[in-house]
């Protein structure tokens, strides 16, 4: 891709600047009879129309120009394109823990591109190691990329490799690991790892941010070092999510890779254990747990790795008026599960039923989780929770319906038996069920 490509611009302006051989941040003149601006041409949203430029004025101003058979444009000077430096990497103390930070992509890994007004992923895992350099004082950073992706773009076939790549650094003796991931679907991406990665020996941290790393309100920084302390020196080992407990820069909690779920847009504190407690959090550079109910930091434990994911499950969420036709479709393409998200204790309208017996026939398995927040599922209160019992249909208990879709799909890439799979799925492995629900709190409790 060439740079005027690049540039946000296209159709006629693109054209324009192509002719004059001019590029993003040269000095050009533009003149429309009498009228003359000098200044430097800058990007333009990826977006934006295709009849205009603009220019950065020496005052400091940007100033559209509009392209019009008057209009003439030319180069006068060479400029400085835009470019980003990562500072140098600081010096590290052996003495300290071995921490691996690897880099998927997402906001945390990703700055405002000044050629759009886009963000973009463009930061190594090495760029956060240097613009956070408080982390030399925590830990000795081993600093990887393996993804320059929007978390949208993660699929099963990532969370094999990830698996992988994690499992190979623990085995190599690291004593802990930070994923680093776009929030959209962390929470996908730590229930995939809670079970591709059992009897971990050291915690494997997920975390992000809201606000790319560059901004003076990013939360990119703090999470990061939360994320490394609980890393190097956290007592757990399992797969957790670190993100701020509140809006403020004060503690960062530790969620089980399996209770966790994104729940508001644009918060610092948009994760939330649900249906549980978090396990720990860090604050004032101290671990603090929150829990007895956790597995250990053991360096004598041997790493059980089961990274295989099968894609032919699917999560479907229930709505009035739901034509059939729409778990048939997934019946007619051989898929092997369905998560349905019923609603309440667990119910689906009763014109899906005829549909359900076709997926007991053809041995689809067929969970069932709430489409409510907190609270579990209990299909034997109501006649058409038992209908649907009756069916051959899961019912999931408190589990989360991300949790349970990636958990069916871990289990059929361990085993083809139907039966085995059944039993799994109602198993608890690696704490997505909770023991009771949480009648006196929702959130962080």
């Amino acid at each position: 891709m060439t740079e005027q490509n690049d540039s946000g611009y296209r159709g006629k302006a693109l054209q324009a600047i192509t002719k004059a051989k001019i590029t993003i941040g040269d000095r050009i003149r533009a003149t429309k009879g009498e009228q003359a601006y000098e200044g430097i041409l800058i990007p333009r949203s990826e977006y934006a129309d295709e009849n205009h430029v603009v220019i950065k004025l020496k005052n400091g101003y940007n100033l559209g120009i509009a392209l019009t058979p008057e209009t003439s444009i030319r180069k006068i000077g060479e400029g400085t394109k835009p470019a980003f430096a990562a500072p140098t990497l600081p010096k590290e103390n052996e003495n300290l823990p071995k921490v691996v930070v690897m880099s998927t992509g997402g906001t945390i890994a990703s700055r405002v591109d000044y050629r759009t007004g886009a963000v973009r992923p463009a930061l190594t895992a090495n760029d956060l190691y240097s613009v956070v350099p408080e982390l030399s004082n925590i830990a000795r950073i081993d600093a990887q990329i393996l993804y320059s992706l929007f978390s949208e773009n993660i699929t099963p076939k990532h969370w094999t490799e990830i698996a992988q790549k994690v499992a190979q650094e623990i085995r190599a003796g690291v004593d802990g690991v930070v994923l680093t991931h776009g929030t959209d679907t962390m929470g996908y991406t730590s229930a995939a790892l809670s079970f591709a990665l059992q009897d971990l020996p050291v915690p494997v941290i997920l975390v992000g941010s809201q606000r790319s790393a560059d901004r003076p309100s990013s939360d990119a920084p703090t999470n990061l070092i939360g994320a490394v302390t609980a890393a190097a020196y956290a007592p757990l080992a399992e797969v957790t999510l670190a993100f701020h407990e509140s809006p403020s820069d004060t503690a960062i909690v530790l969620h089980r890779g399996t209770k966790v779920r994104k729940c508001h847009t644009s918060r610092r504190d948009t994760f939330r254990s649900i249906n549980a407690s978090p396990i720990a959090k860090v604050e004032n550079q101290k671990v603090v747990m929150l829990t007895e109910n956790f597995r250990r930091r053991d360096r004598s434990k041997k790493l059980v790795l089961k990274p295989e994911f099968d894609d032919k499950v699917a999560l479907l969420k229930f709505h009035p008026g739901m034509d059939p036709r729409v778990l048939e479709w997934y019946l007619d393409n051989d898929f092997k599960g369905l998560i349905l998200e019923g609603t309440g204790l667990g119910h689906v309208s009763k014109f899906l039923h005829g549909a359900l017996q076709a997926a007991a026939r053809k041995d689809v398995v067929v969970g069932m989780v709430s489409q409510c927040i907190w609270g579990r599922v209990n299909m034997n209160v109501y006649y058409s929770g038992r209908d649907l019992l009756s069916l051959g249909v899961i019912p999931l208990e408190d589990m989360l319906a991300e949790t349970a879709l990636v958990k069916l799909m871990w289990i059929f890439g361990q085993t083809h038996d139907i039966e085995e799979a059944k039993v799994l799925l109602r198993k608890n492995l690696v704490g997505e069920f909770s023991p009771r629900t949480l009648l006196d709190r929702v959130g962080n409790g």
